[in-house]
């Protein structure tokens, strides 16, 4: 081989090769924004006041719904006014009803004439005020017809009096009219002269207040703009967002901003809103903020963001029920744990602020940072610190709910560190505060079906859904993995799933595809038969009863297929046909199918091929499924012992069988249940992986095939074969990352290992003159590539 054009193709299939990874990435599915890190701290532990600013670093805001409707307090200041009903005025207001007749808001205008003028201008302005946004087509906006009727609404304004409701009102469709005319001068001037001056508590005056902050910015004063923006944030919780957003539309710098606040409360405010639209550690600005107004609730908030980055950093993924962007794009293991000693010292310095705010009671639930100082102990590590903390909360203290649902799942996480081989903690214990977190789940799932797992939508607002399962899948099932016991792993990873009551019939299918990996990639024979044990058992009223309940309702013949695949991997053929032979006459087993073309790929697993691309698939008369597979390889096993004068024929059909069900072969889909390219960068996950992609034993077949032989072409096609399982073995312990640092000099190493493979030496030195070796040279281009490197070094 030409070493400097196979250098090119080399790079070429590499350029292609990963390309086709990034393509892969961007069509796959996008990771979950409010799914992609590890907690047990609910971020709305504190309270909903500040709920849209929890910290989310792959969106700019957590939610973008305001936490109250601006419908709601605008009837009821309307209500308010008029004594009327609210419902009657939130229903005529935003157009829940066709008439007015007999209502008490109806009524009260018929008695309020200046209230119905006001009314009726209002009506009169929304073509120009209210409009839906539409980027592809803008609306064109008639200013000349605007300014008119805002000069019409400063003349009513005039002429309300007294009457501070009213004129407040006009005033404000005044401003905003100006506003949206471009006029900013006049908007200005409407806002200072009739607005400002008005003393009220009225949700209108901080939505005056945010069309001023808007004339003011287009005047060339952002700052200032960012700091009153900065006021309605505070004053006007159903603008809160939208405030928020435009503080960060002034480009502000923080320290000029603070330049416009008088007051604690309003540089509080500054410091918070920038903070929330930080990721990155912001401890010294919650230190500012709880020094400035210790009260205040923004204190919490910020706290319980500072708790979810730490969440986001320290808390590692189980290997078990890892995502598909972890499995195959986790950090440099070096890095993570570089990282993970500053992100631990930050963790302290967050703790002692935590147990600041609880030992002061200034803020108004000193609690929240007692149970804050609990978990980041469990975090780190430390369980029986965390409880001690627990214990210092006092019984019967006024807490809120979300609070004393926190403390009951801190206390849950640091029971169950004791879960382990050997250990006297009773895991029963747990059952009723699991049984609770099942109710608390089920009852934000109402509306969904478990029969399909991609139904649930999170959204960040099924906490007791995320929490419980985090719960049974990242540290229940790595527990029992720990103690030996993979069928109890498996249904704690099941159980992790049922985020409502398991239906009768459930499919494998319709779970996560980190159960189902799970169930289909870590199972073995051991763990089966237990799960086969407990599929009999009534569940009992403990934990493992728990864990059962909705294993009970799976799919049957799902489970029978799973333990037949396993029992083909393990070789234990009779067992696999036993579990087939349970399977429903019209259950379809799994063929896969050309993703380009549909076309169903057929497997023959005891070709012999001598190359492994294009795979050779078979034809549908003569494909053969996992039934026919364990049929056939348990008719080989028996025939090795009832007709030893052929065994070595046998072997060999064995042993094609089994590399044929290997990564590289036609027939990989009959003991596994995926193929991937992304395979390459875990090469030894699973326990099968040891036939799946290092053909082990294939190749101890081959080696018994060619010992009980004594035909020398016959040899020479066994050796081949060796030599095909050892480049398995080569590629799978060798393979290197493009992205390593020294991938150049590891890839001359691999390639050198790939060539001089020792098989090939025997080949050539004791089969060279057979026809197979002939026909091996001529189709092989790696053993080519030895032959040539040999002669090199000759």
């Amino acid at each position: 081989m030409n070493w400097k054009k196979s250098a090119i193709c080399c790079v070429s299939f590499l350029a292609v090769f990963f390309g086709e990874i990034a393509v892969n990435l961007a069509c796959g599915p996008e990771q979950d924004p409010y799914d992609y890190y590890i907690s047990y701290f609910h971020n709305n532990v504190q309270g909903d006041e500040y709920a849209p600013f929890s910290f989310n670093s792959m969106l700019p805001l957590y939610s973008e719904e305001e936490v109250v409707s601006e419908a709601d307090i605008n009837s009821a200041e309307w209500a308010s006014y008029l004594k009327a009903k609210k419902e009657d005025v939130y229903n005529e207001m935003y157009g829940a009803t066709d008439s007015l007749a007999n209502t008490s808001f109806w009524q009260a205008l018929s008695k309020n004439p200046k209230a119905g003028a006001y009314y009726t201008f209002a009506k009169s302005c929304e073509p120009f005020t209210v409009i839906e946004a539409d980027a592809w087509d803008p609306a064109v906006r008639d200013s000349v017809l605007m300014i008119k009727k805002a000069k019409e609404a400063l003349a009513l304004a005039d002429k309300a009096g007294r009457d501070d409701f009213l004129k407040l009102r006009y005033a404000y469709q005044a401003e905003r009219l100006f506003h949206y005319a471009k006029n900013y001068a006049d908007s200005r001037l409407a806002y200072e002269k009739l607005i400002g001056p008005i003393k009220t508590n009225s949700a209108a005056k901080g939505w005056a207040t945010a069309i001023y902050a808007g004339a003011v910015r287009y005047s060339g004063r952002p700052a200032e703009a960012a700091f009153l923006y900065s006021k309605v944030f505070a004053s006007n919780p159903e603008r809160r967002v939208q405030a928020y957003k435009n503080y960060f539309y002034t480009s502000p710098k923080v320290n000029e901003v603070l330049g416009y606040a008088k007051s604690d409360e309003e540089k509080a405010n500054v410091l918070a809103i920038a903070s929330f639209g930080n990721p990155d550690f912001q401890l010294e600005s919650l230190q500012q903020v709880y020094r400035y107004v210790p009260a205040s609730k923004l204190s919490g908030a910020l706290l319980v963001r500072e708790v979810s980055k730490l969440e986001k950093d320290l808390i590692e993924r189980s290997k078990y029920s890892k995502d598909f962007f972890d499995r195959y794009w986790g950090n440099d293991k070096q890095s993570a744990d570089s990282l993970k000693r500053v992100h631990l010292n930050y963790l302290a310095r967050v703790k002692a602020f935590a147990l600041k705010l609880a030992a002061e009671k200034k803020y108004p639930e000193p609690e929240l940072g007692t149970v804050t100082a609990a978990y980041l102990s469990w975090m780190e590590g430390k369980p029986l610190q965390a409880q001690l903390y627990l214990q210092e909360i006092r019984p019967g203290a006024p807490l809120s709910a979300r609070l004393r649902d926190q403390i009951r799942i801190v206390t849950l996480l640091c029971e169950a560190s004791k879960i382990k081989k050997g250990s006297a903690f009773n895991p029963n214990s747990l059952l009723p505060v699991l049984q609770w977190l099942d109710e608390k789940r089920y009852a934000e799932n109402t509306r969904h079906r478990q029969d399909d797992f991609s139904a649930i939508e999170y959204g960040g607002q099924q906490r007791f859904t995320t929490t419980t399962r985090n719960f049974y899948q990242q540290l229940l099932a790595p527990a029992y993995i720990k103690m030996g016991d993979t069928a109890r792993a498996a249904l704690a990873m099941l159980k992790g799933d049922l985020f409502v009551k398991p239906p009768k019939n459930m499919k494998l299918s319709g779970l996560s595809w980190q159960t189902i990996s799970f169930w289909r990639n870590y199972l073995g024979p051991k763990g089966v038969e237990a799960l086969a044990t407990i599929r009999k058992t009534a569940p009992a009223n403990n934990l493992d009863g728990l864990l059962a309940n909705g294993f009970q309702q799976l799919n049957s013949d799902d489970f029978y297929e799973l333990c037949g695949t396993v029992y083909l991997r393990t070789h234990q053929y009779a067992k696999a046909l036993a579990w087939f032979n349970k399977l429903d006459k019209n259950y379809a087993l799994f063929e896969p199918s050309n993703w380009y073309s549909d076309q169903v790929l057929y497997a023959n697993p005891f070709n012999t091929t001598f190359n492994d691309y294009p795979k050779q698939y078979a034809s549908k008369t003569k494909r053969y499924n996992k039934k026919r597979f364990a049929q056939e390889m348990l008719r080989l096993q028996q025939l090795i012992v009832s007709d030893k004068k052929n065994a070595a024929l046998y072997y060999f059909k064995m042993a094609n069988g089994i590399y044929q069900t290997g990564y590289y072969g036609n027939a990989w889909f009959l003991i596994s249940y995926d193929w991937s390219s992304y395979a390459n960068y875990d090469p030894a996950a699973y326990t099968y992986d040891a036939d799946f992609k290092l053909a082990q034993t294939a190749k101890a077949w081959y080696l018994k095939a060619r010992a009980l032989s004594t035909d020398a072409n016959f040899r020479a096609k066994c050796t081949f074969m060796l030599a095909k399982c050892e480049q398995k073995r080569i590629v799978n312990t060798g393979f290197v990352n493009w992205y390593t640092n020294d991938y150049e000099a590891r890839q001359r190493g691999f390639i050198a290992k790939n060539i001089d493979n020792p098989y090939f030496r025997e080949l050539r030195a004791g089969y060279a003159q057979t026809p197979f070796y002939k026909t091996a040279v001529a189709e092989c281009s790696y053993l080519r590539d030895f032959l040539r490197s040999a002669t090199a070094r000759k």
